[in-house]
């Protein structure tokens, strides 16, 4: 494998990657920041408040874009099958 392709390949796997965790991660900043809003307005300032909704949220994420993950690893290991099978 020429650098090139190794570089090629490790780009297309941090693409995937940043693809399949942004949905998540997104959910997350947005909870965490409605919550802290919420915190800040109400001057609750209880520490586990953030971490109920935050999780659960994060997890209905995931099982919603579980298909979505799924055929984006689908492609990226068909992807890497091609290349090993040409060399």
């Amino acid at each position: 494998m020429d650098p090139a392709s190794a570089i090629d390949f490790a780009r297309t796997s941090i693409l995937v990657l940043l693809q399949i965790i942004a949905p998540s991660m997104l959910t997350a900043l947005v909870v965490g920041l409605g919550i802290g809003l919420l915190q800040a307005v109400t001057q609750i300032q209880e520490q586990t408040l953030v971490f109920v909704p935050k999780i659960v949220a994060v997890f209905v994420v995931l099982l919603l874009a579980l298909p979505f993950a799924g055929a984006a690893m689908s492609t990226l290991m068909t992807d890497i099958a091609a290349r090993i099978a040409a060399y």
